[in-house]
């Protein structure tokens, strides 16, 4: 069987206009998916040089076959219909290691075809380390190599206007764009470059911040054999994702045509803040993810996929969507429901295992900033709580109870979280304490959830309530008799 290359597989080649800092598997199969669609339908013609930003020959370089991998792409599409399909990737041109070819990483700074710089360097990559100077090669820093590749630019085109970039972060932190921009202008001003130089890092080149969604489980070991079969060719990274994908940058319009999303047409938004849309993803999928896990759990459930065919479980999250969490978002209305349609079609996907107790981890943080907005300002909005918010609240108190069908089970949290809720549960066994006092302990920590939740009309009393409920006689008869939706 071949080894997918170049030379055995001959197809087009586009001109080189993107750096990207990051080989994983996430911007292959989101970022390199994306540009290599646009690279076939419009006129985009638009490779790119992949500079690895670690000193690490794992995985190995993409070289080894001419930039050429496979994305396989699964999950149930906007009809809920099971989609699987195979895509050459054709976008990657080259690999470099900016530890063991640093010259080749400066002269592509001066390419005038460069147009853009993605990046993906995990969340900790933009960051600052205060003994990067521009001499090294490389500093340790992505942002300290990034401004190394942008003076040696300035240089090379004399700060001309045209010679600007348009640098697009993927990182997973708020307002990557301007985080990433702020790091550049320091080190600027630590490695005393010129004042031209700051002028045209501010005024002609474009960082834009963003929002990336998309599940890649990546390379699939297990099923590498029969996939390669069906393929009819050997390929060391075959990378899988899920269905779903979305790209918010935040931006001018003008963007759009660059990248010639006006002749095709992809979930790539380009608008003048991603806010709103990092809002809804954190209230309506994380969100869900939230409020799924202490129900479905305790229901007797460990995936996200059982949950979704499960009657009770699915009613329960569709109606926590759909009633509670949607109703108090700024967005319109329809895109909203889009959005959280193609959400229960993820979690549907029959082609990721998403384990209920690793979604589990540090729910306390996360309850705090995925649900909790959304609880509180559908009391204010409304006057009343939303009961399904409400009740996962309680079922999460109930799962850090640790204790399954008789089973004991761990959580991974803060230690103080972990010990507020032990000895809690510890005093309610002893007969020390009671359900309400647990409960008061947890809302009464302002400095946690900033907000004084015992001030909120009847919150502590209806966790109480239903927290005793799912304590006597289980989740599932809880949902029924506190009058929550689940069949």
């Amino acid at each position: 069987m071949k080894r997918l290359n170049r030379k055995d597989f001959p197809g087009a080649k586009y001109t080189t206009r993107v750096v990207q800092f990051g080989e994983g598997n996430f911007l292959r199969a989101f970022l390199d998916w994306q540009l290599d669609i646009l690279n076939e339908k419009t006129d985009l013609d638009a490779g790119v040089v992949i500079v690895r930003p670690l000193n690490t020959d794992f995985p190995p370089s993409l070289n080894t076959q001419d930039g050429l991998y496979t994305t396989l792409i699964r999950g149930l599409n906007e009809h809920s219909e099971a989609v699987k399909e195979f895509r050459m990737i054709r976008s990657v041109n080259d690999e470099i290691n900016v530890y063991t070819q640093y010259d080749q990483y400066l002269e592509l700074a001066k390419d005038p075809n460069i147009q853009f710089i993605f990046s993906n360097t995990t969340e900790a990559g933009i960051s600052y380390v205060e003994s990067d100077k521009l001499t090294d090669k490389p500093a340790i820093s992505y942002p300290a190599k990034l401004t190394a590749f942008l003076h040696e630019r300035f240089l090379h085109f004399s700060g001309s206007k045209q010679s600007g970039l348009i640098i697009i972060p993927c990182e997973l932190i708020d307002y990557n764009g301007d985080a990433l921009k702020k790091l550049v202008l320091n080190y600027a001003q630590q490695w005393q470059l010129s004042d031209k130089f700051v002028s045209w890092i501010e005024n002609d080149n474009l960082f834009c911040s963003t929002l990336v969604d998309r599940i890649v489980p990546g390379y699939p070991k297990a099923q590498i054999t029969e996939l390669e079969t069906e393929l009819g060719y050997k390929d060391n990274f075959i990378d899988t994702a899920e269905y779903f994908y979305l790209f918010v940058i935040q931006g001018p319009q003008w963007l759009a045509e660059k990248l010639c999303l006006d002749k095709c047409n992809m979930n790539i938004k380009i608008v003048d803040d991603i806010k709103p849309y990092k809002e809804r993803k954190v209230a309506i999928l994380n969100g869900a993810h939230t409020a799924l896990v202490p129900v479905a759990y305790l229901a007797g459930i460990d995936t996200v996929g059982e949950s979704m065919n499960d009657p009770q479980i699915l009613s329960y999250i569709k109606d926590t969507i759909f009633d509670e969490i949607i109703p108090v978002l700024d967005l319109p209305h329809q895109e909203l429901v889009d959005f959280a349609e193609s959400v229960i079609n993820r979690f549907k996907n029959p082609f990721i295992e998403h384990q209920l107790m690793s979604i589990a981890l540090n729910s306390m943080t996360k309850f705090k900033t995925r649900i909790l907005p959304q609880l509180l300002a559908y009391q204010k909005e409304k006057g009343v709580l939303p009961k399904h918010l409400v009740f996962s609240f309680a079922a999460l108190i109930a799962l850090y109870r640790g204790i399954r069908n008789e089973q004991n089970y761990s959580l991974q949290d803060d230690a103080i979280w972990l010990e507020r809720f032990r000895s809690g549960w510890i005093k309610i066994a002893e007969g020390r304490g009671t359900l309400a006092d647990l409960v008061n302990t947890i809302l009464s920590d302002n400095t946690h959830w900033e907000h004084d939740l015992l001030s909120i009309p009847q919150l502590a009393e209806t966790i109480t309530q239903y927290l005793a409920v799912i304590i006597e006689k289980g989740v599932r008869p809880a949902i029924e008799q506190c009058g929550i939706s689940g069949k």
